[in-house]
């Protein structure tokens, strides 16, 4: 076991699966002599030689194009967009061809890429360099979206997600990448795709959150009263409905908690599941506490737009005064 941050877990993960499996590769933008922009894939070019790690020029459609070939023809490519808003731009081939190829062929290929892209905001970063756009892959059918929150999960799902059949596009909080430190080990070890984590047990009302937002909603949940029961969503495709909706019909009110824009952002979909399952367990109107309609904006002003202390427990006290 060693202290981790979210990049060393990150690094951990890419090094045993490097050495586990030969098809395996890393493919991006500086990930090789420079060990990538947050220092994910540091000493793997070294370590795996410059045909596994491979420093790609500056396209981000290459990057994917170039993957989801790699990936049809038996390799296991690591894909890393250097910021989740350059990702626009492959769009266009993670719809049409790495979430499709599975059905298109009736299962005689498939598409075993991973796709990371540091995400979120807080960073006083430039623009489309903290975007929030888990919803827009979650709508994709045949892509799995995970989110970790902390190292542990970083290291086991992002295993997990490189050892699956399936496309994943593994978003990393890039806000909390050194913020929290954990015991992890080196050795290899995987987490379930599509199981949420009950971080915490509670009884009068459920908290649901993901990727940075974890660390903020739960120091903010600190200073409340109440005894809330904290989901770490982890992956929203697919998505762990049953843990959701087996704590919202314990305690009977919700809040839901993420940085990404409120219309169509993935807290809409939870509200729709709860709605749908255990409407009349509900004690009160479920609360979301999420960014603004509007663009990612400038440094100075990203703080009044990420959610904070003041709105979650807004929020808690709302739901739980009814």
């Amino acid at each position: 076991m060693s202290k981790m941050n979210i990049v060393q877990a990150v690094n951990s993960a890419l090094r045993n699966e490097l050495q586990r499996d030969k098809r395996v590769m890393i493919l991006g933008e500086d990930v090789g002599k420079n060990g990538g922009v947050f220092r994910c894939t540091d000493g793997l070019q070294q370590d795996f030689g410059d045909n596994r790690v491979v420093d790609t020029p500056l396209s981000e459609v290459g990057i994917i194009s170039t993957s989801i070939g790699l990936a049809v023809n038996g390799m296991l490519p690591v894909a890393e967009i250097q910021f989740s808003g350059f990702i626009y731009a492959p769009l266009d081939q993670l719809v049409t061809h790495a979430a499709r190829i599975r059905s298109r062929s009736r299962g005689r290929f498939s598409v075993p890429l991973v796709v990371r892209a540091p995400f979120g905001g807080g960073i006083r970063a430039l623009e489309l360099h903290c975007e929030s756009v888990e919803t827009i892959f979650s709508h994709i059918a045949g892509l799995k979206v995970v989110i970790p929150s902390h190292p542990y999960d970083a290291k086991g799902l992002l295993i997990s997600a490189i050892r699956d059949p399936n496309p994943v596009i593994f978003l990393e909080p890039m806000r909390v990448y050194r913020a929290i430190k954990e015991e992890v080990p080196d050795e290899p070890y995987t987490i379930p795709l599509g199981k949420a984590e009950v971080e915490q047990e509670g009884s009068d009302l459920t908290v649901i959150s993901y990727g940075a937002m974890m660390k903020y909603t739960k120091e903010a949940l600190e200073k409340s009263n109440y005894s809330a029961e904290i989901i770490d969503v982890r992956t929203i495709s697919p998505l762990d409905t049953d843990t959701i909706i087996n704590s919202v019909k314990k305690t009977g009110r919700c809040v839901i908690v993420h940085e990404a824009q409120k219309t169509c952002g993935f807290a809409a979909e939870i509200i729709a599941r709860i709605n749908e399952k255990c409407f009349f367990n509900l004690e009160a109107p479920i609360e979301r506490v999420t960014g603004f309609d509007v663009p990612f904006p400038f440094a100075k002003l990203e703080n009044y737009y990420l959610p904070d202390e003041k709105r979650i427990l807004k929020a808690v006290d709302k739901v739980m005064s009814q």
